[in-house]
């Protein structure tokens, strides 16, 4: 049972096994995964992949493998329900562009130095492309429903629009780390970065919860509850990772919330 002070903020649940087995399997698949990366047992791409036995392909096939099937279904979804209504609209709008900003951060800004396994890239992009199938196809419950008395869909917006420019501005700065050939790693600075040594996980985050906002289903909000859980555990193991590396890592800088953690 929902607590109903939740139905404040969500639409009821849907009628369908489909979209309840996934919103728990989602929550669960992600939270034992950020249990996992703080365990030591880390996906396996960036820099906190253990050492390579299986297929490999470049980091940049890989990431463009994750991110464009996603980006093509919340774009299909826009072609073929041009006349939806406003929340579905702008629900499918918001995946779309998460997903295209990552598409061309992948072509024009990201520096890749290395290789990813083939089968994470395929899993990783698999779980992208169910989430925002089922994003979109659980929106679809939603119509005719009386709107939750808290309608958080224009909030949401904002919201998503922050996190989405935050986190691409703190790309920008990892990228500008390294110039054209280096390849070690350097201990970032500026920005949220300063704070936090995950900062664009932090406006991730953020871009999650606008959407939820904006979609306000379970589904959505059981994803992104998990996306937290995960992103945290990464970010503690990222932040583990450069204080193994470097002496001069500065103690104040936490993982992923100011002054937090």
């Amino acid at each position: 049972m929902i607590p109903s002070v939740v139905l404040n903020f969500l639409f009821p649940p849907p009628p369908s096994v489909f979209i309840t087995t996934m919103s728990v399997i989602g929550f669960a698949s992600l939270a034992n995964a950020g249990f996992m990366e703080i365990k030591g047992k880390h996906m396996q791409y960036s820099k906190l992949a253990e050492e390579k036995k299986k297929a490999q392909i470049s980091s940049k096939t890989g990431m463009l493998i994750i991110y464009t099937p996603a980006f093509l279904a919340g774009l299909s979804s826009l072609i073929i329900f041009p006349n939806e209504e406003l929340r579905f609209t702008l629900g499918s709008g918001a995946l779309t562009i998460h997903f295209l900003k990552r598409v061309l951060e992948v072509l024009f800004v990201h520096k890749f130095s290395g290789s990813m396994d083939v089968e994470a890239a395929i899993a990783i992009s698999l779980s992208y492309l169910s989430m925002t199938s089922t994003m979109i196809y659980a929106q679809n419950f939603t119509k005719g429903l009386q709107v939750p008395s808290t309608d958080l869909m224009h909030p949401g917006v904002a919201i998503f629009l922050v996190g989405i420019v935050g986190n691409l501005y703190h790309h920008n700065l990892l990228s500008n780390l390294r110039r054209e050939g280096e390849k070690d790693y350097k201990i970032p600075k500026g920005g949220f970065f300063n704070l936090v040594i995950c900062p664009h996980y932090l406006f991730e985050i953020m871009g999650f919860i606008g959407i939820t906002c904006i979609s306000q289903t379970i589904y959505a909000f059981s994803f992104t509850s998990g996306s937290i859980l995960y992103l945290m555990g990464r970010s503690y193991a990222t932040r583990d990772w450069y204080k193994s590396k470097f002496e001069d890592f500065p103690e104040n800088v936490k993982a992923l919330i100011p002054f937090i953690f």
